[in-house]
């Protein structure tokens, strides 16, 4: 048996995965209603909405299968996600990666296998929508752009999910989609012992850009944030915008060093736009920062208000001073 291998985004994947907060939520009839239309549809005695987690593939929706999940090493799932099209296997049992299968060899007696990579909109392949037979077949082409067209709908309601946990305008989590992933970190760097630092920004005289420039600049001057954001910090650090002027970020496993570090690496990533863009105005900000003890900060909400406090105490210490 070949175990289903890793790709190469897998944190960023998982990140997005759990950021939907849809794991081991309750059956819903809008993806239920797909899997019985895909059985009925392609005649087969099971389909799945299926979600690769890290050690696992949960199932969304199952109709035909008693189980809610199995182990990510014998998923078929999870090499589907290794490919951009329809993921088929007409016979397990002739296939060298999945002949001794437990789940072949086993209950549910997979002999085909057919499944569709479901894709949000920043490119995630997060799970599939999948057919499984007991007896080998195959799809023609109709039957896979049928399953294509099934598993796009899939899609959309994923993508439903996942537009009340990212802020529509910068793209990056919103105040939801920010406290679920940023506790799901602290949680992780408790459990090992990891430092975290939590970062509370707001813009200086934002409202002066909008008045000022009109509110497409004050738009854009928050999407430029957002984008420095994203390329001072690491893929491993947790950032969103809470809403307005203000956004923030958990840096995990950084000491105070590399906090230091990134902040300047934002400084330095907003003069270069400042100097570049000469839109007639400088994109400053005030920053609160708080070191996560966790014998003192009981969630990412207790951080979030000790960060926000400080962040108004340096506004209120340089209020009228030069730079930041």
């Amino acid at each position: 048996m070949l175990a289903a291998p890793i790709p190469e985004n897998e944190p960023a994947r998982l990140a997005t995965l759990r950021t939907l907060r849809i794991l081991d939520t309750p059956a819903e009839e809008r993806f239920d209603r797909l899997t019985r239309l895909a059985r009925r549809l392609f005649d087969v005695p099971i389909a799945l909405v299926s979600l690769i987690d890290e050690n696992r593939q949960w199932f969304k929706s199952c109709a035909g299968l008693g189980v809610q999940e199995t182990t990510r090493d014998i998923s078929f799932c999870g090499h589907a996600i290794m490919h951009e099209d329809v993921f088929m296997i007409p016979d397990a049992r002739a296939d060298v990666r999945f002949h001794d299968n437990p789940l072949v060899t086993g209950d549910p007696g997979i002999r085909f296998y057919a499944g569709q990579p479901l894709t949000v909109p920043n490119g995630t392949k997060l799970g599939t929508l999948c057919l499984i037979d007991t007896r080998p077949r195959e799809l023609d082409a109709e039957q896979r752009g049928l399953l294509r067209d099934l598993a796009h709908i899939a899609e959309q309601e994923i993508a439903a999910i996942e537009l009340a946990t990212v802020d529509e305008l910068t793209l990056i989590a919103n105040r939801r989609g920010f406290e679920a992933l940023a506790q799901h970190a602290l949680n992780v760097c408790k459990r090992m012992s990891r430092d975290a630092t939590l970062l509370f920004f707001d813009l200086d005289d934002f409202k002066r850009i909008n008045d000022t420039f009109g509110h497409a600049e004050g738009d854009r001057a928050l999407k430029t944030f957002a984008a420095a954001l994203r390329d001072a910090l690491r893929e491993s650090d947790v950032i969103g915008r809470l809403g307005g002027d203000e956004f923030v970020a958990l840096l995990t496993d950084a000491r105070e060093d590399e906090t230091r570090r990134a902040l300047e690496r934002l400084r330095d990533a907003l003069a270069e736009f400042d100097a570049e863009s000469a839109r007639g105005y400088r994109i400053r900000f005030s920053v609160g920062q708080t070191q996560f003890e966790a014998a003192r900060h009981a969630s990412v909400i207790d951080l979030l208000a000790l960060s926000d406090s400080k962040m108004y105490a340096h506004k209120a210490a340089r209020k009228g001073g030069p730079g930041h």
